[in-house]
């Protein structure tokens, strides 16, 4: 590895500090999530190390909760995941073009919002090493944060487990809240999404299980709010 690649390499994990700092507390959460789905300390610490994904982890443990099938895991996760492809598409326009391919996928493998925010932020062309060293930072403390919340969660008394699952709902509380508060139409779809979830719970006259339910009401209303209400382009001014 060359000096230059070193530099970045350290850069990336110092500045990706505040996101281990981060991780391990939302990693936490994500590990009573997955001490209710049944994992032991080690598939929820492989799970976070793998995916690293707040969304499709919290969906894939709330199936497994619910006893779904393979098929319906990996189609949801695939779903609640998908804008990762848009984060990739972008950050490919800011890497050199004569940017290896193994570099490219390897950089691809754990492009997460925070790393992404940082990595847009860069004034130059994105060095693969810088990106390799927020890897290092971030994704361990992802995975640790999960391992140690199942723990905890398997040590605690059943009431203080219980009131820290509460921290799952606060965690998407704050995800949910901001856009929605800039934006009358993210609210109005967060409501449509909450009441049609419940009136499928209550009348689910098809007898379709919750992963299937999950799928197909993310899917239906994501592409409905995309043709009703589009986001519109930008102009050279920035009207």
């Amino acid at each position: 590895m060359s000096k230059r690649n070193v530099y970045f390499f350290f850069k990336g994990m110092r500045d990706a500090i505040p996101i281990l700092l981060g991780y391990l507390a939302v990693g936490f959460t994500l590990g009573i999530g997955a001490k209710n789905a049944g994992l032991t300390p080690i598939q929820a610490f492989v799970s976070s190390l793998t995916q690293n994904a707040s969304a499709g982890q919290f969906a894939g443990y709330t199936l497994i909760a619910a006893g779904a099938g393979y098929l319906e895991l990996a189609v949801m996760i695939m779903v609640a995941n998908a804008r990762y492809l848009l984060m990739s598409c972008a950050i490919s326009q800011r890497i050199a073009p004569d940017t290896p391919l193994y570099h490219r996928m390897l950089m691809a493998f754990d492009l997460t919002d925070e790393i992404f925010g940082l990595s847009v932020l860069q004034p130059e062309r994105l060095n693969p090493f810088y990106v390799y060293g927020m890897f290092a930072s971030a994704m361990p403390g992802w995975a640790f944060g999960t391992f140690f919340g199942v723990i905890a969660g398997n040590a605690l008394p059943q009431r203080a487990v219980t009131a820290l699952s509460a921290g799952l709902f606060g965690m998407f509380i704050a995800i949910i809240i901001p856009p929605a508060r800039k934006n009358p139409v993210v609210a109005l779809l967060i409501a449509l999404s909450m009441g049609a979830s419940f009136a499928l719970s209550r009348f689910n006259a098809l007898g379709l299980s919750t992963g299937t339910r999950t799928i197909a009401l993310t899917v239906v209303i994501s592409t409905a709010a995309a043709f009703i209400f589009p986001l519109k382009e930008e102009g050279p001014d920035g009207a």
